[in-house]
């Protein structure tokens, strides 16, 4: 064993696992944890999954350092869980974080992710962890996509928050939080605006009281809903209101990507019946100019 991991190996990291449905604003969040972060000088190791394999959240959070790692092509909680210990142990290794953040797809399930922290050889290190559950008030008020993967994200959460209350107001705010209620009625609830919150909430404070020696916990029954992506390439110099057109499809339930518009390159991005054109400060990786990613559920078997 090196000098440099005996002087780590008994200090506990904690980590935080963040979730939510497509489109909550989980990674607006990440963004903000990772500003907090550099601004208190805290280390923070993070592992982005991406449902889809264009990267679009690498450029979106910033192509990072050795810190940083995305996992793509399926989710961290069942088919690259694997993948998931192999880079966690890395990043333990090679970067010595202060905090380990996992942000899962928008369709995987936080718990069936936290149980990947009871396999060897990260239990030896991986302190008390957190799942913190990013919902959407519109999408509560709107009664949308409430049932199977979004209730079994919110009832897993140790805390939820509450997010784009900007979006609604007072009235359907307090319908978003009875609806909330209504799915899980204990986990404590923080309301946020693109996703800025206290970080301070979202670690555990005791890191080491933890024993991770015993068998893995079992997962509760749960579902597991299957999701299809598809890349879309839009013709250049499409305007507002046709890329508006042709993205608004009954079925669709999340699109993110780079488009070049008639006004120039936008982030388009898609949630529920809201299409969103944002300007870009910085020009994406050729790779991810011209392409989106559409996610719905998939076509169920007759057989």
């Amino acid at each position: 064993m090196s000098e440099r991991n005996e002087a780590i190996e008994d200090r506990k990291v904690p980590a935080l696992v963040v979730s939510g449905f497509l489109g909550s604003g989980k990674t607006t969040m990440i963004r903000h944890i990772l500003a907090e972060a550099t601004r208190r000088a805290v280390r923070v190791a993070l592992v982005s999954n991406e449902l889809g394999a264009l990267g679009i959240d690498r450029a979106l959070l910033g192509d990072g350092d050795e810190a940083y790692v995305e996992l793509e092509g399926g989710c961290v909680c069942c088919e690259l869980s694997d993948d998931l210990i192999l880079t966690l142990q890395n990043l333990y290794e090679s970067v010595s974080p202060d905090r380990i953040v996992v942000e899962t797809s928008g369709v995987a399930l936080p718990w069936d992710t936290q149980l990947n922290f009871w396999r060897h050889p990260v239990r030896n290190w991986i302190g008390d962890d957190m799942a913190v559950v990013v919902v959407n008030a519109e999408q509560l008020c709107e009664g949308r996509d409430l049932e199977g993967t979004f209730t079994d994200q919110v009832t897993s959460a140790d805390l939820l928050i509450l997010n784009k209350i900007d979006l609604v107001d007072e009235a359907n705010l307090a319908l978003a939080h009875e609806r909330l209620r209504s799915i899980e009625p204990e986990a404590p609830v923080v309301t946020a605006r693109h996703g800025a919150v206290d970080v301070a909430l979202l670690f555990p404070p005791d890191a080491d009281q933890v024993d991770r020696s015993g068998a893995i916990p079992e997962a509760p029954s749960h579902t597991h809903e299957q999701f299809e992506t598809e890349i879309w390439t839009p013709p250049v110099g499409l305007s507002a209101e046709q890329l508006e057109t042709e993205l608004s499809q009954p079925q669709l339930l999340r699109a993110k990507g780079f488009v070049q518009t008639d006004q120039g390159p936008r982030l388009v991005q898609v949630v529920g019946h809201r299409v969103e054109l944002h300007e870009i400060e910085y020009t994406p990786p050729e790779s991810l100019q011209g392409r989106v990613v559409l996610i719905r559920r998939a076509a169920q078997s007759n057989s």
